[in-house]
């Protein structure tokens, strides 16, 4: 699934099937922050993924990914020497130019995708929708049945109205 970098959207190149970017979230369905991480470092480690064309799209990709260091910081233990890596490459500021700024963005995110298989490893896993009563979708004949009736039925009416 590919994410839209929605703050800059004019400014950055656009991802996702014929530049429509959305995201569903159901209103039961709890996001939980290393399946979030996990789809924004897989926008920068993709193979199919372009490197980001304008430092505004860069600094975005980095803010992201520090966001993601943090929540997930509460959800891994404190010694974890893949937190503090994170945390450390997280507070250093973007380089200037365009391949140090593309570098320390892989780095960030190689880094982030090392916290979050370490996440998953403790047992952390993706969220569980709560559940929902569901109701049983019909059957397509079903449908053409009911459609049918009403159809006869108004044939029916129309035809014992008395014309005048």
């Amino acid at each position: 699934m590919r994410l839209s970098l929605v703050p800059r959207r004019e400014a950055c190149q656009r991802v996702g099937r014929g530049g429509r970017d959305r995201v569903a979230v159901e209103p039961g369905l709890r996001r939980n922050p290393a399946v979030a991480a996990a789809e924004t470092v897989a926008l920068v480690l993709d193979e199919d993924s372009p490197l980001p064309e304008s430092a505004a799209c860069v600094e975005d990709l980095v803010r992201r990914l520090r966001g993601h260091v943090s929540q997930l910081g509460v959800l891994a233990s404190a010694g974890e020497p893949a937190l503090r890596r994170a945390q450390q490459l997280g507070s250093d500021s973007v380089p200037e130019g365009y391949m140090p700024s593309r570098v320390y963005l892989v780095r960030l995110a190689e880094a982030t995708q090392e916290l979050v298989a370490t996440v998953w490893s403790r047992g952390v896993g993706p969220a569980q929708p709560t559940r929902r009563r569901r109701w049983r979708q019909p059957r397509i004949n079903v449908l053409r049945g009911a459609v049918f009736a009403v159809a006869f039925a108004c044939l029916v009416l129309a035809a014992s109205v008395p014309r005048t």
